[in-house]
């Protein structure tokens, strides 16, 4: 496949997307939430939690919303068969022409009894799903090790890093080469004083991920040792992990994974109980220019 094959796969959702998204579980969504996320000038909207193959909260938050791309991140493939998750994409697709992205993954050994060869597995069920004429540049994967990310850039419109650093985003364009898309997710906190960012980070970051095979398998390749991952992350894992500051320090962190090839970076707003995400949102676009 040439690259310009590869590009022409972005001609789908993929090319609407923007320079920066958000990234929410899908618990902590609601159509009011997505449409001010709109209104503040992100490109999307990055559902996490693996939600289940009908689509239908997706399919809710389009409604709701004007120009939104709404992407998951990530559909399970141990929890929904491909061709419901094929019968929903096209659905949403007829309503919502060119606004969803879907994003597929194995998830983890930890979380499910059928995890067994994930690769050959995960590559299966894109094959499903493009078998039921879902297009290649619908689709991206939760990609972490290289032989994934090469899948992600072979078979669809690219990948999908979870809990990574710049550096993984510098290694995954190499790895996938121009063309494909890198949509990497990036925690942030907003908040000056770095030991209450820690306070607010590490909890996110030590469970469930620092508990999760895959995650410290890659965060190991990236130079991180046993010291670093145990007892809830060392304070330099954490600050790589959650940009943490002012808004302008961690847009200029949010940068640094366009400097390093990516297409697209999904901010994932870490708060407190309490405090104003609407607000915190704002403060971000701003400093981000929009």
């Amino acid at each position: 496949m040439t690259t310009d094959d590869k590009a022409g796969r972005l001609g789908h959702a993929a090319r609407s997307l923007g320079r920066f998204g958000v990234w929410r579980g899908g618990r902590e969504v609601s159509p009011d939430l997505a449409v001010t996320i709109e209104q503040l000038g992100y490109g999307a909207l990055w559902i996490g939690g693996s939600p289940d193959g009908e689509l239908a909260q997706i399919e809710e938050l389009l409604a709701a919303t004007t120009t939104l791309t709404l992407a998951t991140g990530i559909v399970n493939i141990w929890q929904d068969d491909a061709q419901i998750v094929a019968a929903s994409f096209h659905r949403i697709e007829a309503r919502f022409p060119g606004r969803f992205l879907l994003g597929v993954g194995a998830g983890h050994p930890e979380a499910t009894r059928a995890y067994t060869k994930p690769y050959a597995a995960l590559a299966g069920y894109v094959d499903a799903l493009l078998g039921a004429d879902v297009p290649p540049g619908a689709v991206v994967l939760a990609a972490l090790g290289p032989q994934v990310l090469r899948l992600a850039a072979e078979r669809t419109a690219g990948a999908h890093p979870y809990l990574i650093t710049p550096e993984h985003t510098k290694r995954a364009r190499e790895i996938m080469g121009t063309g494909p898309l890198l949509a990497p997710e990036q925690k942030v906190v907003l908040d000056d004083d770095p030991m209450q960012a820690r306070i607010i980070g590490r909890p996110r970051v030590a469970k469930p991920y620092l508990g999760l095979t895959n995650y410290t398998s890659n965060l190991r390749r990236l130079g991180w040792t046993d010291a670093d991952l145990s007892d809830g992350g060392s304070d330099a894992l954490i600050d790589a992990l959650v940009a943490h500051g002012p808004p302008g320090q961690v847009a200029g962190r949010l940068h640094e994974h366009l400097d390093a090839g990516a297409d697209h970076v999904c901010v994932q707003l870490l708060t407190q109980p309490g405090d104003d995400l609407v607000g915190g949102y704002r403060r971000l676009a701003e400093a981000l220019g929009f």
